[in-house]
């Protein structure tokens, strides 16, 4: 009681009493230091560093201030303990800095210097009044008061978003008990100002505030895949499941006895198999293998599905995947509608290949194994998800003729190492014109896997302090595929290192397609003149008909063959959201999918005692995944673009942009606009046209589409 007594003396009157005790439990529920998980007392942590932070703010009167330094001062005598709060994650995609204004909103933002605890009585009449709602309490919100609260938003997101980026950056690349421990600890301290923010963002609602401002509040409501409810015991679970299901992930392995003793593999030695087998009992082994990891996360995912809902409910959506669709400035609706348009501009390529492909295959393992009509067994297609085929181009390659591009082979006889890729990747931004990486990417990032413990080695790219603090995730293989990844990595690096002066609200891509689409897009221009002129390849090999068919068919192996699992993905998540697909149709809803778009099945007999979707990294991981899909066609509208500003003359895949600076400076205006503006905007001024568009892809792979249109007369394709 000692503390309550003390509070009790901070005014003289009942009255003044009164407003001061509403002041401070106010200033509480704002900044996030009541602490609701231990019941019936409350425990109350406030840096008092952070109250009045060292920058210009709207001036506060004689009594709030008093009141408030005041009850700091009580805090400050009864602190028990002093503790350091970890802080939280960023969405994959937000980055931060911020105007200097008045702190509104200040959730557990800043790292906590002491502790003290309340009694009950206290911790009762500060929870009543800070559940007043702000009608009671205050005349109605106007535009300066939204302009300070976004404000104050932005500081608050970059400081929460860097320390809890630097524990999924330390649980990433250092996978234990305890770091998925502290990157759920992380995680929930966003998930709890994220839930207050929009809370108090919904106050502005009817606000008539500046253009620039409303966009921001909308971003706030999006700036997390994973919204979290208010209650602090669902929102700690949500956390601790979402460390969990991605622990799962990172640290899965399959593991069986063998004459020597028990054999476990992870991911990577399982995906070599797939990738280099051509053994269907060994590939099969290989597939069915990796989903024993997934299992266990069924009940979570069920879990997960359910408290991330009742999160996006609570800030004006209907569910999770509702939540995710509106991020492209527009409704659900017609996000869904988009979609589907492009799927069908895309889908005759998609079916052309998939038909010349399964004749192949069923002359390599026979009929009876790949049926001539029907879908296409999934652990035959060269990659652990049937999403990519590059790797099964040798059982399936038009023709075997000089000419033949092999860019592994290449990088390994001029004895490039891991670092060697990268530099070659940053090679192509700069000779656009474009910066070079600051030098803590090369001492921070994480080029190969560490041989001393468990790391998540899918790939990725972060700018953990929203700073420019630019890193990459990989453990790289010299190789094409890898070659590739390091350039749309580093396409994410650029983006966050030319929006990294915008506030945190802003520092995203103008859709998150875009942000998958920069490196593509630049890979496109990875031709065999651009790699003889970085002396990858010594000399060019002539470009005859069938040499050009057969590095097309190798490319529409890569990107054709991804465009329908980049898009039903999130159409299975979209519908479990939903409850249109229940957790007890789990996997065969799945399943149900695959065949529809890709024409792919399950190698053997699947039941819902399985958990395929979770043997994907985007599922246990929460990553959106329609932005792949949307990427696979942006990539080809900004090629066409750029190609048309560096006046390009000839067909469109014959287009390399490598070093054209005029290309250079269209592209860096366009990355500094983030998420700015509206999507159409950012589009518009790339290319000059205002909506998605898959036509550039077709152009782009005419010369394939018009072969296999030959070679698959008198086949029967569909499935």
């Amino acid at each position: 009681m000692r503390a309550k007594r003390q509070w009790a003396d901070l005014s003289s009157t009942p009255v003044q009493r009164a407003r001061c005790t509403e002041n401070t439990a106010l200033h509480l529920e704002r900044t996030g230091t009541v602490d609701r998980r231990t019941p019936g007392r409350e425990k109350v942590s406030i840096s008092a560093g952070q109250i009045y932070p060292a920058q210009p703010r709207v001036p506060r009167s004689m009594s709030q201030t008093k009141c408030l330094l005041s009850f700091t001062s009580v805090v400050l005598m009864a602190a028990t303990t002093s503790t350091g709060c970890p802080r939280s994650h960023r969405p994959a995609d937000a980055r931060a800095s911020t105007p200097n204004v008045a702190p509104t909103v200040h959730p557990e933002g800043a790292q906590a210097k002491t502790s003290a605890t309340f009694g009950t009585a206290a911790s009762q009449e500060a929870s009543a009044l800070a559940k007043m709602s702000r009608a009671e309490r205050d005349s109605p919100p106007t535009a300066t008061e939204a302009d300070a609260f976004i404000a104050q938003t932005n500081v608050d997101l970059k400081e929460l978003w860097t320390n809890a980026a630097r524990a999924e950056w330390v649980k990433s690349t250092y996978i234990t008990d305890d770091t998925e421990i502290l990157a759920a600890q992380a995680n929930e301290k966003v998930m709890a100002y994220m839930s207050r923010a929009n809370r108090e963002a919904v106050r502005f609602d009817g606000v008539e505030t500046s253009v620039d401002t409303r966009r921001q509040l909308q971003l706030l409501k999006l700036a997390q895949s994973l919204p979290a409810p208010a209650d602090p015991a669902k929102r700690k679970r949500l956390a601790e499941i979402a460390a969990k299901l991605e622990g799962l992930y990172g640290k899965g392995k399959f593991c069986k006895q063998t004459p020597k003793g028990e054999s476990c593999r992870d991911l990577e030695s399982l995906s070599a198999v797939l990738s280099k087998s051509h053994d269907y009992d060994e590939l099969l082994e290989a597939w069915q293998g990796w989903r024993t990891i997934s299992p266990p996360m069924r009940p979570l995912f069920k879990e997960y599905v359910a408290l991330a809902n009742e999160g996006a409910q609570e800030i004006g959506f209907k569910n999770l995947g509702e939540m995710w669709m509106s991020g492209y400035d527009m409704s659900p609706a017609e996000f869904a509608e988009t979609t589907s348009k492009l799927w069908t501009q895309v889908s005759p390529l998609y079916e052309a290949l998939h038909c010349n492909v399964r004749a192949k295959l069923a002359r390599t393992y026979g009929a009876e194994r790949v049926p001539p009509q029907g879908p296409i067994p999934a652990h035959l297609l060269g990659n652990m998800w049937a999403q990519e085929w590059a790797y099964i181009y040798p059982l399936v390659r038009p023709y075997k003729v000089a000419g033949d591009i092999d860019v592994t082979r290449a990088l390994k006889k001029k004895r490039k190492s891991e670092l060697d890729l990268v530099r070659l990747g940053e090679k192509f931004f700069t000779s656009l014109g474009l910066d070079p990486l600051p030098d803590t990417f090369w001492t921070r990032s994480m080029f190969v896997k560490p041989t001393d413990r468990d790391v998540v080695c899918h790939a990725s790219a972060w700018d953990v302090t929203y700073g420019n603090d630019l890193r990459i995730k990989m453990c790289i293989k010299v190789d094409q595929e890898d070659l590739i990844t390091i350039h749309h990595e580093l396409g994410h690096n650029y983006y966050f290192m030319y929006y990294h002066d915008k506030p945190v609200l802003y520092q995203n891509g103008a859709n998150d397609g875009f942000h998958e689409a920069i490196g593509d897009m630049l890979a496109l221009s990875v031709t065999p003149g651009y790699l003889k002129s970085v002396g990858i390849l010594d000399s060019v090999p002539r470009d005859t008909p069938e040499a050009l068919i057969n590095r097309q068919y190798k490319d529409a192996l890569e990107k054709v063959a991804f465009l329908p699992f980049g898009k039903l993905i999130d159409e299975w998540r979209w519908k479990v959201f939903s409850g249109e697909i229940s957790p007890e149709n789990y996997n065969q809803a799945w399943w149900n999918l695959r065949e529809k778009y890709q024409g792919v099945a399950p190698p053997v007999e699947r039941s819902e005692s399985d958990f395929d979707p979770g043997a994907k990294y985007h599922v246990p991981a929460n990553v959106p995944y329609t932005r792949y899909f949307l990427a696979r066609i942006l990539q080809f509208q900004f090629h066409r673009a750029l190609c048309r500003i560096a006046g390009h003359e000839g067909p469109l895949h014959t287009c390399s942009i490598y070093g054209n600076q005029e290309v250079g400076k269209k592209l860096e205006a366009m990355l500094a606009m983030g998420s700015s503006k509206p999507w159409p905007d950012a589009l518009e001024a790339l290319t000059g046209e205002r909506a998605m568009d898959a036509s550039a892809m077709i152009e782009y792979f005419e010369p394939l589409m018009k072969w296999l249109g030959e070679q698959n007369k008198g086949l029967s394709c569909g499935w």
